[in-house]
């Protein structure tokens, strides 16, 4: 998808020009991969902008660098105040963004502690993930053959830029043989995660999930679909999956701040249920649609005004 520009973007303190947001070609960053990032949406509602979770999505952008040792020099309350200031700067009414925490340059060493941490925050307009019809058809994937990180490799519980090396290999090859996204296995065979997307699958009416000792990512919009789940009255269950688990379960999704709440409708070409979104997951859906836009009341305070 064309990445559709706005006009400003926030970099350690100041508003740029989106032309003039550069860094240097020698930064640590571009070399090796030392970045944590975030993904997080601004929905335009009937009561104004909402930003979804920002809190949350703040937090663990530090929780990434604390585990990378890199000391962010603002306090989660600036990030978050940026993040309001610039949607409204740039005058929109939704959007997908984009904060990076990274190291810049000093030197060119793998040793990253010489080179100071930077922070940006993006904003941008950015449609449905998987594609505008996908939230009711579902998609059609694959079980990849590159496997997620094994543990006391990558960690995989931060969203750090490296780890998506991994993910880009597991989408090109998904896309190159035709389907819409890849499914990784962990490295002891079973069911990890999508390259952006942490996974459902139900089956007899009961949800089930990859643990976070799957090598998954601690999902926000994974935990969000849990809550709003187990509020409903259904069985959540976090539990390592085999692949043929999915082959026939009833219905399985993706979830993420991209993805949102995405049916798959087939696995390596076994349909899954009814090759749609099936009823469970239409109830999800339409739960967590409501609080976003404001049909159903904000009880969990996961939204943000933007005034």
């Amino acid at each position: 998808m064309a990445m559709a520009k706005t006009r400003y973007i926030w970099m350690d303190g100041k508003f740029v020009e989106w032309e003039d947001a550069r860094i240097h070609i020698m930064s640590h960053v571009i070399h090796y991969g030392t970045g944590v990032f975030e993904g997080l949406r601004c929905y335009d509602t009937p009561n104004g902008s909402v930003i979804f979770r920002l809190k949350e999505h703040t937090d663990r952008l530090f929780n990434s660098a604390k585990i990378y040792r890199m000391e962010i020099p603002y306090t989660r309350d600036e990030i978050n105040n940026v993040t309001v200031e610039l949607i409204k700067k740039n005058c929109l009414k939704a959007a997908y963004v984009r904060p990076i925490a990274y190291r810049g340059y000093a030197e060119l060493g793998v040793n990253p502690f010489p080179c100071p941490v930077s922070v940006t925050v993006a904003t941008l307009q950015w449609g449905k993930y998987l594609g505008d019809e996908a939230l009711e058809n579902g998609v059609d994937v694959m079980i990849s053959s590159w496997n997620r990180m094994a543990p006391n490799t990558l960690p995989a519980m931060a969203k750090c830029c490296a780890n998506y090396m991994n993910s880009q290999l597991i989408k090109m090859e998904a896309m190159l043989y035709g389907f819409a996204e890849g499914i990784a296995l962990d490295n002891t065979g079973y069911v990890s995660e999508g390259s952006g997307e942490n996974l459902f699958a139900i089956r007899d009416g009961i949800i089930y999930t990859p643990p976070l000792h799957a090598s998954i990512l601690p999902g926000i919009t994974r935990h969000t679909v849990m809550s709003i789940a187990r509020d409903m009255g259904f069985e959540v269950v976090q539990e390592k999956l085999n692949r043929e688990f999915l082959y026939l379960a009833d219905e399985v999704f993706f979830t993420g701040s991209a993805a949102e709440i995405t049916p798959i409708r087939s696995v390596d070409k076994i349909t899954v249920g009814q090759g749609k979104a099936g009823p469970m997951t239409k109830k999800l859906q339409k739960k967590f649609f409501d609080i976003i836009e404001g049909r159903a009341p904000d009880k969990y305070n996961w939204l943000t005004r933007v005034e």
